[in-house]
């Protein structure tokens, strides 16, 4: 299964675009589409719109790999495209180790969905930014995202 679109459009526009290298909410250096940049890359000219897709692109592609991984029972369009959003911005790690993968994996869809408004803290701290992307996460999961 790949993101479509419409998850595709979320992650967009949850993390925007920047030219150049900025620390994150979590205080990770980043660039483009929330890209973390990662040992040994270096963006002293930034990165273009285009640039910045090609990376968004091979992102995404892994936190695909990972929901494929570490999900063992069928998931919605909606479902995969708010997992793939959900580990883009908080990463694989997280997911593995949540409850919100647990009672997925157990096919308790309904908890495991609203397992994913709970992640809208940095520390301690509630993020107006992260609570409308988690509840738009839940709007796919849930099939009843905006058209």
């Amino acid at each position: 299964m790949n993101l479509s679109a419409q998850g595709l459009e979320l992650l967009k526009k949850s993390e925007g675009f920047r030219a150049r290298v900025y620390r994150d909410v979590a205080g990770f250096i980043t660039i483009g589409y929330g890209h973390r940049v990662l040992p040994g890359e270096a963006f002293p000219d930034g990165v273009t719109i285009e640039g910045a897709e090609k990376i968004l692109a091979i992102d995404i592609a892994i936190a695909q790999v990972s929901v494929e991984r570490l999900v063992r029972v069928p998931l919605t369009q909606g479902q995969f495209d708010a997992l793939v959003d959900f580990v883009f911005n908080l990463g694989a790690s997280r997911l593995a180790g949540s409850t919100l993968l647990r009672y997925l994996n157990a096919g308790k869809y309904d908890e495991a969905a609203l397992q994913l408004l709970k992640w809208d803290h940095a520390g301690s701290v509630e993020l107006a930014g992260l609570k409308i992307r988690r509840e738009a996460e839940y709007q796919l999961w849930t099939g009843k995202a905006a058209a």
